[in-house]
């Protein structure tokens, strides 16, 4: 736990340093999972499920809504979310990399894309309180960021190409996000976990 704490703190308030201590060690996919994606994931799941189960949201018109199937079906799209888009980012960056002389393997660009949604993993929480989900949207930005800066050193990528680069595979990776998105919330749908109750 230590060891994840001092590994948070670092990524957040000092990226470049961090990115020099990552692009020394190995990039296996499941130990990423297992250590930091999958634990981390689930705490915007389970704010997300807290939030929109006993929180709610107010709407116009129709006053507070909530519900626990509400909190669940966001607990669920957000977790297979976070932990499947990691994984698509990951791979996405690998296949890209030749076409810009650049050399990552799937376990590194992995890496790389868990490493920089720390932010948004972190800034989760704030899902206990629905009105401030807004705040974790902004933590995707500075993620983005980490992101970008982590790009160089683990890609190896050619300074000339390194943005070019970046914004392919972020507009990729934005559309993989979205249709993932639209595919868990029409199956929750299906499955009846998107009702809610108004009080």
């Amino acid at each position: 736990m230590e060891k994840l704490l001092s590994r948070i703190k670092l990524i957040i308030l000092n990226p470049n340093d961090a990115w020099k201590t990552i692009q020394q060690e190995e990039g296996v996919v499941s130990e990423i999972l297992k250590h930091y994606v999958l634990p981390l994931a689930a705490i915007p799941a389970l704010a997300s499920l807290i939030g929109y189960w006993l929180v709610g949201v107010n709407v116009p018109i129709w006053g507070r809504m909530a519900s626990f199937e509400w909190g669940l079906s966001q607990a669920i799209t957000s977790y297979v979310s976070l932990v499947a888009g990691v994984l698509i980012a990951g791979w996405v960056i690998s296949y890209l990399a030749p076409k810009f002389n650049a050399n990552v393997s799937p376990g590194d660009a992995v890496k790389m894309v868990a490493y920089s949604y720390t932010p948004v993993f972190i800034a989760g929480v704030f899902y206990l309180i629905p009105s401030l989900g807004i705040i974790a949207s902004l933590a995707g930005i500075y993620g983005l960021y980490i992101l970008y800066l982590g790009f160089e050193p683990i890609t190896r990528v050619p300074k000339d190409k390194q943005t070019t680069y970046f914004v392919i595979s972020l507009l990729v990776l934005i559309l993989v996000y979205f249709l993932l998105g639209l595919i868990i919330a029409a199956f929750l749908g299906v499955f009846g976990l998107s009702g809610t109750k108004q009080f």
